[in-house]
């Protein structure tokens, strides 16, 4: 019969745990429904989480609502881009240390990085290397591939090291858990950072109306899909390995 997760299962020691994701896709993984920007769901008996919207502000605010709310450690969760060569759609980035963009570093909390990766399934593909922090979207391949030769950095997202400074000051522990969702190589197709509206959502009339008039881009743009969806499908591995499991 099927399998329905019935708790989260972190260690009793980490408390409550409050989880900032961008995208409602991303937070739909653990919260099993979607949520709007601004929502929040409890997804197990001690997590909770909360669709921040993209970017280093919306992060923060979102970071410092969980902790208000009674969070004792924060976890970054959802998609990146990869830096790294050796990055594919589906690998997981769970970074020992996050770089911000003023040049902060951030270490995750090790035990929480230790005990994740002993829940992931044999197969699971971890990325080594940090995670660095972008103020703007970076569609560019090039770019990606300029912004690895500078930092050496192997995944690039928008969020986590806002929710790393948030922990930080809260003096709570941390970790990020971010899926690989195009590689250093992909240049996302115009339409899509065309459509984009200020939480990060694809605006579809707008991206309906770019692909109308460019449909050159349609291949990129399934391209993009079909990583998103590798990237989705690792996050959901990840939620796995975090959950307790009983046969329903």
């Amino acid at each position: 019969m099927a399998r329905q997760f019935k708790a989260w299962a972190a260690p009793a020691a980490w408390g409550r745990v409050g989880v900032v994701a961008a995208l409602p896709e991303e937070a739909a993984v653990l919260a099993r429904r979607r949520l709007p920007r601004g929502g929040q769901a409890e997804a197990g008996l001690n997590l909770r989480v909360l669709v921040s919207g993209a970017g280093r502000d919306n992060a923060l605010r979102a970071a410092e609502t969980l902790l208000a709310g009674g969070v004792e450690c924060l976890l970054s969760w959802g998609c990146a881009a990869g830096l790294s060569p050796e990055a594919r759609p589906g690998d997981l980035a769970l970074a020992a240390r996050v770089r911000s963009a003023a040049g902060d570093v951030y270490a995750a909390d090790p035990g929480m990085r230790q005990w994740l990766l002993r829940q992931l399934p044999p197969g699971a593909r971890v990325l080594d290397g940090d995670l660095l922090e972008s103020l703007h979207l970076v569609a560019a391949g090039a770019e990606k591939q300029a912004l690895h030769r500078a930092s050496g950095a192997a995944a690039l997202d928008m969020e986590s090291a806002a929710v790393f400074e948030a922990a930080a000051r809260a003096g709570v522990p941390c970790l990020a858990v971010r899926a690989v969702a195009d590689p250093v190589d992909l240049t996302l197709p115009p339409a899509v950072a065309a459509a984009l509206n200020a939480d990060g959502m694809v605006e579809p009339s707008i991206l309906l109306k770019q692909l109308f008039r460019y449909p050159g881009q349609i291949p990129a743009l399934i391209s993009l899909g079909l990583n998103f969806n590798a990237a989705v499908s690792a996050l959901k591995q990840a939620a796995a390995g975090m959950a307790r499991a009983d046969a329903a």
